[in-house]
């Protein structure tokens, strides 16, 4: 039992800090019950940023007739807006930015990853979707920007200079 707790409490510490989607559509795209879903995300550490991530779901009769049961495809595209006023927390400044999503592709390893970026010379979040493999890494990813230039942004901890 203490194994078991230990391992829930793992899980827990490992989720945390990553945002939640929030399915918001859903568009059959064929006959078989392949979909395009679209989410919606809220950065975790930026309040007043909403983030709709749209990718494709392959259906159970798809994956049975190619054979790659375990797997969805890597595509995928993202769309970032102000959607209230901006309050930036304890936002990770280095140049890889912070990992504020991510969802399983695959049963194990194949991952959709959304990260925050800063980029403080040209007052602006990126925000970057992309999928993470242990090996064979995949070149699709999409980007898209959040301005503050101009905005009234309110940081937890100070603007950084």
């Amino acid at each position: 039992m203490r194994k078991l707790i230990g391992l829930f409490a793992a899980c827990l510490a490992l989720s945390a800090g990553a945002a939640m989607a929030d399915e918001v559509g859903k568009v059959g795209v064929d006959w078989v019950g392949n979909d395009i879903m679209v989410d919606a995300i809220k950065d975790p550490k930026v309040d007043g940023v909403t983030c709709h991530v749209a990718y494709f779901d392959r259906s159970i009769i798809d994956r049975l007739h190619k054979g790659n049961w375990f797997e969805d495809p890597s595509d995928s595209s993202i769309s970032c807006r102000q959607t209230g006023p901006i309050t930036i927390g304890d936002i990770d400044m280095g140049e890889g930015g912070e990992e504020v999503f991510k969802q399983g592709l695959s049963l194990i390893w194949k991952k959709q990853v959304v990260n925050r970026i800063y980029d403080k010379k040209n007052e602006t979040l990126i925000y970057l979707s992309h999928s993470r493999q242990v090996q064979n890494g995949s070149a699709k990813m999409s980007v898209t920007t959040v301005p503050l230039y101009g905005q009234n942004v309110v940081w937890a901890k100070g603007k950084p200079q």
